[in-house]
């Protein structure tokens, strides 16, 4: 009886062990993680305006953007999605509205969640998946660019169709993001205050406009650098 109970003691220890080992396997910095399209997806519900309420990126360690707004359409015939975005930098006192777009193709029509995107200034093969969505008030976003020899580069949004959206559903959106190696440490929040251009009432120093820096000149939302 004594030799069957260390015995079983034993396997649940291995068992547990390679659970744990399963769990801590080592990220692949440099291939995008698998993900699953969402079943049954409607892309025209999903065109349209939404706000950014999260943000993720795995170049960066601090929310560098604000204001930031999407404009998704597509082509006719249904082959291409386009997205038109707005932006901010935090730092910028005349709160400079920037533009920028991504138009992606949809590889296969029967998942139309899945679009994919290669231009060498959007790092690669970029693609972009609709992990969730109730098409009226919330969506979650995943991109993913691979370069040969290179990092991934790795960035999530959580959208809204308001630019407020509820806790419990940024928890909900935030929960399904672990499993793509994301750390939600990361997801920072993005405001969406105060978005008019210039920021209202505000008389900047000349001395502070004299050392603002350049837009051209600094990390774009979609991509890692301006212009590469």
């Amino acid at each position: 009886m004594m030799k069957c109970t260390i015995l079983m003691s034993l396997i649940l220890m291995f068992l547990a062990a390679a659970a744990d080992g399963k769990r801590k396997r080592p990220e692949d910095k440099v291939k995008c993680p698998k993900v699953k399209s969402l079943r049954n997806f409607d892309l025209q519900q999903f065109l349209g305006n939404w706000y950014v309420i999260q943000y993720y990126a795995s170049s960066e360690e601090a929310l560098a953007y604000r204001c930031m707004q999407a404009e998704f359409t597509m082509s006719v015939p249904f082959i291409d999605v386009t997205m038109n975005f707005t932006y901010s930098f935090t730092d910028d006192p005349l709160n400079e509205q920037l533009l920028g777009n991504i138009t992606w193709s949809i590889p296969n029509p029967a998942q139309p969640a899945h679009w994919s995107h290669s231009e060498d200034t959007y790092e690669g093969i970029y693609n972009t998946y609709v992990v969730d969505t109730d098409y009226s008030s919330w969506a979650l976003l995943l991109h993913c660019a691979e370069k040969s020899k290179s990092p991934r580069y790795l960035s999530s949004f959580i959208m809204s169709r308001l630019p407020i959206l509820g806790v419990n559903v940024i928890s909900y959106l935030r929960d399904k993001l672990p499993r793509y190696d994301i750390d939600v440490r990361y997801m920072f929040d993005m405001s969406q205050n105060e978005c008019d251009v210039p920021q209202a009432g505000i008389e900047i120093p000349p001395s502070l406009l004299g050392s603002r820096v350049q837009a051209t000149s600094r990390k774009h939302p979609m991509k890692h650098d301006h212009g590469k």
